[in-house]
């Protein structure tokens, strides 16, 4: 897998018809393979947009179909992935694009693997791990949000707070270990109350990090969120309210959304998977039952869940039933339809629970405050316009186990008593767990797991 001798050839733009598509070719023999397939006289020029043709047609005998197209040929080491690059931009036609990939590998090429332009580019130094798992994050980014943080991740703000915790580190173990290599001469490089002093300043650092590794992940991997409530409170309304669509069927009708209805939601920059469910009651019918069921289910397994009162009406068996159901549980209770006048007590009773949040999805008054309240409660109240410099669950593990052998190695030397050696083993495997984040120490299993991930192309 992680041989750089040949050379490789992939659609770098994603399947379906365009305007333009894009055929990467990266290796030591990546320039003459352009030549080979490229009808023009000369060879490719450095960094230069070059009109050519080239053959498209998929079979033999099919004539001499051309496509007109602009090659790029970057030069080793100034391109993405450290190699001879070259690029060829023709129509978008999936047809054509397969055509030159076919050419390109009877003129020498091999298929890329998923990731391999990116892990050769790791692998010939032109990206840490850290940044190039952001090229995939950055790929996936559904929201401005999520993009923001994998480029910064990729233009590597990451990548030198791990080096700068790595930096210290490593000067630190090196006085330690100067003072091991010297017992007898009475030489102390380092006195325990300094190696206390500099390894509780580093804890400092990585507890900064993992301060911010909440509101990172959740950035990056998006939540779920179960919209709940008995029938006919305004569940759909609310949904489709803020899915900016009419996704979910909504009637005067009791009991309209049978099935679990999803949808992709930017909520304040956090991608959200937002879920109606059937209302929840004592269901006779084998369909309603079944909703419901699923709606239970996946009240369950959400990261939140909305509970929508009938803010018009008095609370009900069914909702006082859910409010204690949800009670322990990350939620938000809505009372909804405020544009209605109240009967009997209403939600507003004192038998209502505290922090509710009244809306109307029909006139859209609170929805922005429900957005707000979304994302605080997703993020536990972290702003999102903060720093999340740590989001990958990887990084966030390697992190921890770091931070938990620097504690160990801070409590023992302000205890007293215990051996250099001891500390400095804490030390050295917390640096391990460190280099491992950018891939200074990495091994192919991890690397395989890693850009395995990746589409084909990148």
């Amino acid at each position: 897998m992680f041989s750089t001798d040949d050379s490789i050839v992939a659609i770098a733009t994603p399947p379906g018809r365009g305007g333009i598509g894009v055929v990467r070719i990266s290796g030591p023999s990546s320039h003459q393979i352009a030549t080979r397939i490229l009808n023009r006289g000369a060879p490719l020029g450095p960094r230069r947009a070059t009109l050519a043709r080239v053959r498209v047609a998929e079979q033999e005998g099919d004539g001499d179909m051309l496509d007109e197209v602009v090659a790029t040929y970057f030069p080793e080491p100034r391109s993405y992935t450290g190699e001879h690059v070259v690029e060829i931009s023709a129509h978008g036609s999936p047809v054509v694009l397969r055509a030159i990939v076919k050419n390109a590998i009877s003129a020498g090429a091999r298929l890329a693997e998923p990731g391999e332009f990116t892990l050769r580019a790791f692998l010939n130094g032109k990206r840490d791990l850290i940044q190039a798992e952001a090229v995939a994050d950055l790929i996936a980014a559904a929201t401005p949000l999520q993009a923001r943080v994998a480029f910064d991740q990729l233009d590597g703000t990451l990548t030198e707070r791990i080096g700068a915790i790595d930096a210290e580190l490593f000067d630190l173990i090196a006085h330690l270990e100067a003072s091991l290599d010297f017992p007898d001469e009475g030489y102390h490089f380092i006195e325990p109350a300094e190696t206390g002093r500099r390894v509780g300043g580093i804890v400092a650092q990585l507890e900064s990090l993992l301060r911010s590794a909440r509101r990172g992940r959740m950035i990056r991997e998006g939540a779920t969120v179960v919209v709940s409530g008995r029938p006919n409170v305004g569940k759909s309304s609310i949904f489709n309210y803020l899915a900016g669509s009419g996704r979910s069927i909504v009637t005067a009708v009791p009991g309209t959304t049978r099935d679990l209805v999803a949808e992709q939601v930017d909520v304040e920059g956090l991608a959200v998977s937002l879920i109606d469910t059937a209302g929840w009651h004592d269901a006779r019918d084998l369909v309603e039952r079944e909703g419901v069921s699923r709606g239970v289910r996946a009240r369950a397994t959400a990261d939140l869940v909305l509970l929508v009162l009938d803010g018009s009406e008095p609370l009900k068996a069914e909702d006082a039933l859910l409010l204690t159901q949800t009670a322990s549980g990350r939620r938000i209770v809505v009372s909804n339809k405020s544009d209605l006048p109240a009967t009997g007590a209403g939600v507003g009773s004192a038998a209502a629970p505290e922090g509710l949040l009244r809306v109307s999805a029909r006139t859209g008054v609170g929805m922005d405050a429900l957005r707000c309240a979304i994302a605080t409660a997703l993020t536990g109240g972290d702003s999102l316009r903060d720093e999340a410099a740590i989001s990958n669950e990887r990084h966030i593990e390697l992190v921890k186990t770091a931070h938990r052998r620097l504690c160990a190695a801070q409590q023992a030397v302000t205890g007293g008593g215990t051996p250099e050696e001891y500390v400095l083993a804490d030390l050295q495997a917390a640096r391990a767990s460190l280099e491992e984040i950018g891939g200074a120490r990495t091994n192919e299993d991890l690397l395989r797991h890693v850009f395995q991930k990746f589409c084909i192309g990148k």
